[in-house]
């Protein structure tokens, strides 16, 4: 396989450093000054998440709607809420604060992150440009507001990725297994992303053609994955009677059966049927009777809904960053980095291609349940991750040519910029 190669820039590396510096000391000043400068909301999510947390420190019963135990959320963002509120000790204080502080730390780390990604795959300018627009990308600061499972998400999920990367550049047991625990905490947070494990292996066995060795790394990022998840496995054969891998909660499937959000559109009678049975008799009859409605709803119509706005978070007041050309912002961010994944398909014998498989594989999963535009959420590190290579590749073409011009007009050869 194509390693991924050291990038080579000619930026003075002290300016460099304090850029970087100045973009991390921005992207704080506006985390903290959100959230001490707004009242903030909260959804009848977090309200639901608050009963859950008190009822499981203080009776043991992790049940979220209920008052017994299920599994019907994955327990990652509890039990950082439960520990939050433990430390902060919560029948004293007010809990949700030192949350939305943590959560900006939280979410300072998740830059980071994203630049180490951005430098690994397109070198320090790239990484510049990707820290840049993650410091000032609204829904990353107002997302800190939001007692929800954004913020936590997708940092497990970059982290997911850099250690995937790693272990498809060097494929390694080692790697793989370390790798799969990173998916493991990403699944305790949100389940969907088990889809990405053997999406990054198909990706290696294209590339390598080798299926065997393929395989073997597939099983050891497995067993990584699976000792993570084991305790939640296990709690949920010991008080559920089922081995239940991610969580049950069936009603963001159902819901995604209704074209358009139209809830009372009247296709199936739901009376004395449960959810699932609603859901499995809607998709049979929509794409047998109304094709053309559904197959446009579970393509175009879902990813314009999930992608076509940006994430407010819980809602605050005043607004933070009201400034003019937000949803335009948002768009070229998305155009940008769907038009740098395109072009880097074109080496795609290599493991840089992951986060564009990443995101399609994210992207398809989430055309089964209903949309939402909180769930582009996630996805926005990794398309402005791939926003910072492109620009990586434009000034490296724009140095090039003002290089190569200078040089005949000295009659000398112009320095080759390598943005990856």
């Amino acid at each position: 396989m194509e390693r991924l190669a050291p990038s080579r820039t000619p930026v003075f590396k002290p300016a460099l450093a304090l850029a970087f510096a100045l973009v991390f000391a921005l992207a704080a000043f506006l985390r903290f000054d959100f959230l001490t400068s707004v009242t903030h909301q909260v959804t009848h999510d977090t309200v639901y998440y608050d009963k859950m947390v008190r009822q499981l420190i203080e009776n043991g019963v992790y049940g979220y709607k209920s008052e017994t135990p299920n599994a019907k959320v994955p327990p990652g963002y509890p039990l950082f809420m439960a520990a939050v509120y433990k430390l902060a000790g919560y029948t004293e204080h007010d809990p949700y604060p030192y949350i939305r502080y943590a959560q900006a730390v939280i979410s300072l780390a998740t830059l980071a992150i994203a630049a180490y990604i951005a430098n690994r795959l397109g070198g320090p300018i790239a990484a510049l440009a990707t820290s840049a627009v993650m410091a000032v990308y609204p829904p990353f600061i107002w997302a800190n507001g939001a007692i929800l499972t954004e913020t936590l998400a997708a940092l497990l999920l970059l982290a997911y990725l850099a250690l995937q990367l790693a272990a498809l550049d060097k494929p390694t047991p080692r790697a793989s297994i370390l790798a799969g625990a990173a998916l493991g905490l990403a699944m305790l947070a949100r389940s969907e992303f088990a889809v990405l494990l053997p999406a990054s292996y198909l990706l290696f066995w294209l590339i390598r053609k080798d299926a065997r060795h393929a395989a073997k790394l597939l099983l050891c990022a497995g067993l990584g994955t699976a000792l993570v998840l084991s305790p939640w496995i296990l709690r949920n054969v010991v008080t559920l009677h089922k081995p239940i891998i991610a969580s049950t909660q069936v009603n963001p499937f159902a819901a995604g059966t209704y074209p358009n959000k139209n809830y009372e559109d009247g296709l199936v009678d739901r009376h004395g049927k449960t959810q699932m049975e609603v859901a499995k008799e809607r998709l049979r009859i929509g794409f047998t009777e109304h094709t053309w409605t559904y197959v446009k709803w579970y393509t175009v119509g879902k990813l314009r809904e999930i992608y076509g706005r940006m994430f407010f978070g819980s809602g605050h007041s005043p607004m933070y960053l009201d400034f003019p050309f937000r949803q335009q912002f948002h768009v070229v961010i998305v155009l940008g980095g769907l038009l740098s994944g395109a072009l880097m398909l074109r080496k795609w014998r290599s493991a840089a291609v992951l986060p564009v498989v990443f995101l399609a594989t994210i992207s398809a999963t989430r055309l089964a349940f209903v949309p939402e535009y909180r769930y582009n959420f996630t996805a926005m590190p990794i398309l402005i991750v791939l926003d910072g290579l492109l620009a990586a590749a434009l000034a490296g073409w724009a140095l090039k040519r003002i290089r190569g011009s200078k040089g005949a007009a000295t009659g000398k050869e112009g320095v080759t910029y390598e943005a990856g």
